[in-house]
């Protein structure tokens, strides 16, 4: 027999006993359905969560005075306090980074005020409204996604005019049933044309996030009245994760520089970088897979138990067609062969199954938990293959090797 027809002869043999088939091969479906369910569910998350952590800033990270937003006290010694980052260092620093890194995006902004009250057409805002004033990169640093109108244009931003882009909140207190791009509001003493409009964030947004601001240019923001001169916040993002450790090394030289911080003397300034969320993402998400695997593990040894026992009940029950193949021609080789395949078809029909339910599982799991992503983990599905392969040749080897070692005299004489 070649070995098409032992493959040919396995289909046979698996159609003939159809009912038993089908729960084997569901025995071995169940394992690999748990085993890449799981796996598609953690990666659908992780991948959903590493998108969150992205858009909150795990690929960008920010420059701060030392010591100047936190004053620690180290041995009982109040530690050394800088002066603050000023407009003309953050400007520095943004021109010298962008030339070095032209793939460094970054941002410079300041708080105005965190208690503004809003008016136009005789309504006014809750005064916990925030004022912003950020350049072009603001939004892109952020985040945050305009629903209506555009962004502050070059002019208006080197001139420091009177625009301003606004949150949902505000938007529906002073505007309720109209667009806002193009109307005035007064804030702060001034009147501002609203240019923009941010999408809306939510609840989940700390502090009301986009949906309670007031954007207004960076050189705007140096003209408005203030009670404190203004702080300014550096953050500098880059698209490629992989290259933000050497990107901060390159900021870094470019700070101590604009700061003039002398050689040997300690950095006047702190790099604060929310990759720590990253990273322990990625190890609870390689910790979850591990259960996940060892789970997924114990049911398909189960499969692999109830397969070998089909196939010695299989073989039990064609001892005299064995004994008519042996008589016939047929080496213990190929009826060997016969009953490998007969296991690994078994096992990759049911695995088959098993991996297309794990997917559709893994993602409704995911979806469940709040993530949008569709996601076919294809390392898994070859994992889930091979696994499948492995498990029949396992649980086929010990029944087809009884199958090849029967003597065709006594199996003929069988019943």
């Amino acid at each position: 027999m070649s070995f098409l027809e032992n493959i040919r002869e396995a289909l046979r043999s698996i159609t003939s006993n159809l009912l038993r088939t089908v729960l084997t091969a569901l025995i071995v479906s169940i394992g690999l359905m748990a085993l890449v369910g799981i796996l598609t569910a953690i990666d659908a998350m992780r991948h959903s969560l590493g998108d969150t952590f992205a858009s909150l800033g795990a690929n960008a990270f920010e420059m701060k005075a030392k010591g100047y937003t936190n004053r620690s006290r180290r041995g009982g010694v109040q530690g050394k306090q800088y002066p603050a980052i000023t407009y003309l260092q953050a400007s520095l620093y943004k021109k010298e980074l962008s030339q070095r890194e032209p793939a460094a995006i970054v941002g410079v902004s300041a708080r105005i005020s965190g208690a503004t009250e809003a008016k136009a057409n005789g309504e006014k805002t809750n005064p916990n409204m925030e004022v912003i004033a950020g350049d072009e990169n603001y939004l892109r640093i952020q985040s945050y996604a305009l629903a209506q109108g555009r962004t502050f244009s070059p002019a208006e931003l080197q001139t420091g005019a009177n625009v301003v882009v606004i949150g949902e909140e505000i938007k529906d207190k002073l505007f309720p049933s109209q667009s806002p791009v193009g109307k005035y509001l007064y804030a702060l003493g001034r009147r501002f044309q609203i240019v923009g409009m941010f999408e809306k964030k939510g609840s989940n947004a700390g502090g009301g996030g986009a949906d309670r601001l007031l954007l207004v240019p960076l050189e705007t923001g140096n003209q408005l009245p203030r009670q404190a001169a203004l702080t300014y916040d550096v953050k500098t993002a880059t698209i490629n994760a992989q290259g933000l450790n050497y990107l901060q090394d390159q900021a870094t030289g470019v700070m101590r520089a604009v700061r003039h911080d002398r050689l040997g003397q300690e950095d006047s300034f702190e790099v604060e970088s929310s990759d720590s969320a990253s990273k322990t993402l990625d190890e609870l998400a390689g910790k979850m897979q591990m259960g996940g695997g060892l789970v997924a593990f114990i049911t398909l040894l189960g499969a692999s138990i109830a397969l070998m026992n089909i196939m010695l009940v299989s073989v039990t029950e064609r001892t005299r067609e064995i004994g008519i193949r042996k008589a016939l021609g047929a080496t213990s080789r190929q009826v060997r062969q016969q009953f490998l395949l007969e296991a690994i078809v078994i096992c990759v029909l049911g695995g088959s199954l098993g991996i297309l339910l794990g997917i559709a599982m893994g993602n409704g799991v995911a979806l469940l938990v709040g993530s949008s992503s569709f996601l076919v983990p294809w390392l898994w599905v070859g994992v889930g293959l091979a696994i499948c392969v492995s498990v029949g040749l396992i649980a086929g080897s010990y029944p087809a090797g009884k199958a090849a070692a029967l003597d065709p005299i006594e199996s003929l004489r069988y019943e």
